[in-house]
């Protein structure tokens, strides 16, 4: 690997960056004291949560060159990207099922085992991006177990016309298009993206090019309708059309079946919020909510053998919500809603069948303040869920403030996620790779039985007769957080968290048919748990100059296993192949997980309107594989090595609203095939805005 273009990178931008010593407004550090709504469901300032909060402005968003949510999410403190069935995101080494995905305090669906793809979800009009670590199903319900993510779309008028058109390496183009309009009543703004690639080869060096063309659109509309002084209506629709050529190879049991084809996807969304008013200290939100996510794959494998797969997931909610601030000290919420959903799809008995659940539920939350150094803030949901366990969710926080410089955060809370429709109807043979089946947990036995009886069945492991009815899985979280920011230009922050998860639902080997094939269901076996340590730190060098970075330490396990290790009852193999105890100083803990994350950062920008930033992430390796047949992974697994990648973007701003912006991802040109096959060797990128604003009156 040649390091020319990272000795070149760290001669270039420091000369930049000290190039110029006049004084322009730090842009890290603008807006410190945001409002922030995820944290709460209301509007709240970033210094007065009680959770820990990571927001992400446009301008951070913009001067970085991200144009898909991935791209900026990867170089946030805690979060790792995953790259199984899409790009998903782990968030406090909990899996990307455990987080909830919101645009505007919406979900989206659409997930393939258990994974949401964030490529689909493009950047232009995003306002800012609001993280929230730690439990919050008191507030979301399902998969806010680790979290809460949500992206907020820009609805300011203040822009009647704005657009842009990147390149980049790969023949891939991106083009936004921005417009708004407003008059008394009414405000519009409209978003409209186009994105294409050819796609990528991940071995460059070899005739056997891996590409994935991509072609998507997405088109978003937003109407507020001021009705009078006390009532406003708020419309939002959006749509995602993406299409994917399919280029697929897929190993198993030392056979890789290749196959190609055309991957469809469609994603809509509707919304209308009615707001009101009845006083300064009194006010009600009713909203609805529809979407609709649909993917078709159509693949055909090399040996000739066809391989389909549809999903179609509607998702339907109502939900009320009334804010009442009974006094200065004390605040309070109350909510109510509905939630109808179905899914239909190949991988169940019947594309034809729509498999239908619906939940209700309720949430109430009270702010109080004694003093004005500390903030308390409790909070419970009951879902009612017609198809498996109810469940109850608390949540108790707080923030103390010490003094000016310092900050104490506080919160525990408990999570659930409930069985998905996967993991209940799933009924899938992959003709693709190798003829394997998974059953879901509520006709496994069924199937099977039916199954054994025509006599393809070779044998039946211990966990076939444990299959039953899944209960949800359920977390209990703490956070403890420490603010220090001795001067304007420094910030400091020390973080501790756990997360103890119980009934965790696993894909388990419950058979084999008499090819030798694989069958897999679903089981609650699991107690694991995640804890560690995440620092961050920003500091102002210059008025002009920002320096920031983030660390996480990251220790993950399964309760059983850590038991069973320590009853010496695994074994593993040893350097000469030698059957061995195994021993915790061997232990690993969870899959897909890495001990230590890091990223730093330096930012530059002037009045002048010109910016430039460099950025290296780093992580450590992560076990991937079982290879000594013991069912739990240590030292002598597989593993994904550990990586850095290094990025940078350099731009202008000019006052005739025309900006200009040059950048370069993974400079180092890293590349692994196997385990980050979403990550293109090294790209380079223009993009061209133009934009006309409204002039203030003087």
């Amino acid at each position: 690997m040649s390091k020319k273009p990272i000795i070149l990178l760290f001669f270039i931008i420091p000369q930049c960056l000290w190039s110029q010593v006049r004084f322009v407004k730090d842009t890290l550090f603008a807006g410190g004291d945001s409002v922030v709504v995820t944290a709460t469901r209301s509007e709240r300032k970033l210094s007065n949560l009680t959770v820990p909060v990571t927001l992400i402005n446009a301008q951070t968003i913009q001067q970085t060159g991200s144009i898909r949510l991935t791209d900026i999410l990867k170089e946030q403190t805690g979060l790792t990207m995953t790259s199984g069935f899409g790009a998903g995101v782990q968030l406090q080494g909990l899996n990307p099922d455990y987080t909830i995905i919101l645009i505007n305090g919406e979900p989206l669906v659409g997930r393939t085992a258990g994974v949401l793809d964030l490529n689909r979800i493009a950047l232009g009009n995003i306002k800012k991006i609001e993280i929230v670590k730690g439990p919050s199903s008191s507030l979301y319900g399902s998969e806010a177990m680790a979290g809460v993510i949500n992206i907020i779309t820009d609805a300011s008028v203040q822009t009647p016309l704005a657009a842009s058109l990147r390149y980049g390496t790969y023949n891939t183009k991106d083009i936004n298009l921005n417009n708004a309009l407003a008059s008394k009543s009414i405000n519009y703004q409209g978003f409209y993206n186009y994105y294409t690639t050819d796609g990528y080869s991940i071995r460059p060096n070899s005739n056997n090019r891996i590409t994935t063309p991509i072609t998507r659109l997405t088109s978003s509309q937003q109407f507020k309708l001021n009705l009078n002084a006390h009532a406003n209506i708020l419309l939002n629709a959006r749509l995602t059309d993406e299409n994917i050529k399919s280029n697929i190879a897929v190993s198993n049991g030392g056979v890789t079946i290749n196959s190609n084809g055309n991957e469809h996807n469609t994603d809509a969304n509707l919304s209308a919020t009615l707001n009101y008013h009845f006083t300064a200290n009194l006010k009600t939100s009713f909203r609805s909510y529809l979407t609709n996510y649909i993917s078709k794959q159509d693949l055909l494998t090399l040996s000739g053998a066809p391989y389909n797969d549809l999903l179609n997931h509607l998702f339907k909610r109502i939900e009320n919500q009334s804010d009442w601030a009974l006094s200065k000290k004390l605040n309070s919420i109350f909510g109510v809603g509905a939630v109808w959903e179905g899914v239909k799809s190949s991988r169940y008995d019947s594309d034809k069948i729509r498999k239908e659940n619906t939940i209700q539920y309720g949430f109430t939350q009270w702010e109080w303040t004694p003093t004005d150094k500390l903030i308390i803030i409790g909070g419970i949901r009951f879902d009612k869920n017609a198809t498996y366990a109810s469940a109850w969710s608390p949540k108790l926080s707080m923030l103390y403030k010490l003094n000016q410089y310092h900050k104490i955060r506080l919160s525990i809370g408990q999570g659930f996620k409930a069985p998905d429709f996967r993991q209940l109807y799933l009924d899938f043979t992959n003709a693709a790779a190798g003829n394997y089946s998974v059953f879901g947990a509520a006709q496994a036995q069924k199937v099977i039985g039916q199954l054994n009886s025509l006599g393809q069945i070779g044998g039946l492991y211990n966990n076939y007769y444990l299959l039953k009815a899944l209960q949800p899985e359920s977390s209990t979280g703490m956070h403890l957080s420490w603010e220090y920011t001795p001067l304007a230009t420094t910030f400091l922050s020390a973080q501790v968290f756990r997360n103890d998860i119980t009934n965790l639902i696993e894909v388990q080997q419950v058979g084999t048919y008499i090819s030798g094939a694989q069958i897999f269901s679903y089981l609650n076996i699991g107690r694991a748990f995640t804890e560690g340590a995440e620092l961050e730190i920003k500091q102002s060098l210059s008025n002009r100059i920002v320096l920031s970075g983030g660390y996480q330490y990251l220790i993950t396990g399964d309760k059983d296993q850590i038991a069973q290790i320590k009853a010496g009852t695994v074994y593993t193999r040893n350097a000469n192949n030698m059957s061995a105890r195994l021993t915790m100083s061997d232990y690993v803990g969870l899959p897909n997980v890495s001990k230590h994350k890091a990223q730093l950062k330096i930012n530059y920008s002037n009045e002048h309107g010109f910016f430039a930033n460099a950025r290296i992430i780093y992580r450590s390796k992560w076990v991937v594989n079982n290879t000594n047949g013991n069912e739990v992974y240590d030292n002598g697994d597989d593993f994904a090595p550990s990586y850095y990648s290094l990025h940078t973007a350099i731009g202008k701003e000019y006052q005739n609203g025309i900006a200009i912006q040059l950048g370069a991802d993974n400079i180092n040109n890293y590349i692994d095939a196997i385990h980050l096959p979403n990550l293109a060797g090294r790209t380079y990128f223009i993009n061209l805005k133009y934009q006309i604003k409204y002039k203030p009156l003087k």
